[in-house]
């Protein structure tokens, strides 16, 4: 479990600087000042300066959230664990809540982590009396360690959990109370569409 883990959900060498990401000038402001510089810093972001525990990136398909996170871990030079409901669908009863205790207990060890969990709401999605069995034990235990990720080390632990969606409102009302900071990421203005075909055209032409 633990090699599933660092083969299909961990990503190692990230190299993603805050020039890679076109336009999101307002989103990368904050998260510098509200993340990254804590992460960096915990010695002085201590009480009630700490860093938040869980983030939503909301906002329309293809407008960076998943390129937000990675820059986010390789910034703050953190371990990135990016999940989907794909990864935790298991055909055994029991394996997807397995993962998700591995995955948490990996995070701890290799602390500081992001953990990013991408279309968080078509995993943690309302829960409803046509819940599956297996799909209500998944949210169950995620809701479990969402909980206790940061909690056993105090304001010693540096897990910081990200969810993305375009759907905040399909969330289960106990995920959206566990991420309380939130970051609406738009589509990008006409300046960052300029400053995007910009960099299309270098990269295109560096290539030939």
């Amino acid at each position: 479990m633990v090699e599933l883990v660092e083969n299909e959900i961990m990503e190692r060498q990230l190299d993603i600087t805050w020039d890679d990401i076109a336009g999101l000038e307002f989103a990368k402001k904050t998260i510098n000042e509200v993340i990254i510089w804590p992460m960096l810093r915990p010695d002085i972001f201590k009480g009630i300066r700490a860093p938040p525990r869980g983030i939503m990136f909301f906002g329309p398909p293809g407008t960076g959230k998943t390129l937000l996170g990675k820059a986010i871990a390789a910034q703050s030079k953190s371990t990135f664990m990016s999940i989907s409901a794909s990864t935790l669908t298991s055909k055994w009863v029991g394996e997807g809540e397995k993962m998700v205790r591995t995955m948490f207990a990996i995070a701890a060890i290799r602390q500081p982590t992001v953990v990013f969990i991408d279309e968080i709401d078509s995993l943690l999605s309302a829960r409803t009396d046509n819940d599956q069995e297996g799909s209500r034990r998944i949210k169950t235990e995620f809701l479990v360690q969402l909980d206790g990720a940061n909690t056993f080390a105090g304001e010693e632990a540096r897990i910081l959990i990200i969810g993305a969606t375009n759907r905040p409102d399909d969330l289960d009302e106990a995920v959206r109370r566990r991420l309380a900071k939130r970051l609406y990421i738009p589509l990008p203005n006409a300046a960052g569409r300029k400053q995007f075909l910009e960099r299309l055209v270098d990269n295109e032409a560096k290539r030939n």
